[in-house]
C-alpha cells in the first residue's frame, strides 16, 4: 500500500504530544539511530484515517513489528488480546518498568500481547536503555504525557 501523505502541521502535533517518545516502547527519538515514523494506531487497511485520534509516535522497530496488526496472543494466558492504543489508553496502566529499567512488562493482557508483538525488549532496546539510564536520560519523563 503507497505510503500517505502526512501533513507536516500534523506530524507536529503528533511529535509533540508524545514528548519525542515512541508510544508503545518509549524509545526517545534524540538517542535513536533512524528517524521515527508516524502510526496508524487503526491501520489504514482495517479503514482507520490520518487523523489525530488515530496517529501516534513511533521507531522503526515497533512500527515495524506492529505493521497492521490491532491484536495478538496474551502470552500468559493465549488468548486473543487487543494491542495497546496509545491514543485511548494509557501507557502506565498497562506497562511497567522492571526494577532496573531495561525492560518493559506487561500489566495487563493488552499490555503482555504488545510487549510480544512489538518486542518491547529487543537485545537493542535493552542495552540502549541501560546506557541512557547510567547517565541519567533514562527512563523519559512520564510528566505532561497526554494520553
Amino acid at each position: 500500500m503507497p505510503s500517505e501523505h502526512i501533513p507536516v502541521e500534523l506530524r507536529q502535533i503528533v511529535v509533540n504530544r508524545a514528548r519525542g517518545c515512541c508510544e508503545y516502547c518509549r524509545s526517545q527519538s534524540r538517542f535513536a539511530p533512524e528517524p521515527f515514523s508516524i502510526d496508524h494506531v487503526s491501520p489504514r487497511s482495517a479503514g482507520g484515517e490520518t487523523i489525530e485520534s488515530n496517529l501516534a509516535l513511533s521507531c522503526q522497530g515497533c512500527n515495524s513489528y506492529k505493521a497492521v496488526r490491532l491484536g495478538a496472543r496474551d502470552p500468559r494466558t493465549g488468548l486473543p488480546a487487543a494491542l495497546f492504543n496509545p491514543r485511548e489508553q494509557k501507557w502506565g496502566d498497562h506497562f511497567t518498568w522492571e526494577d532496573d529499567y531495561t525492560a518493559i512488562r506487561g500489566l495487563t493482557p493488552e499490555g503482555r500481547a504488545t510487549v510480544e508483538a512489538l518486542r518491547l525488549n529487543r537485545e537493542g532496546l535493552v542495552n540502549l536503555r541501560w546506557a541512557l539510564y547510567q547517565v541519567g536520560e533514562h527512563p523519559p519523563s512520564e510528566a505532561g504525557m497526554v494520553h
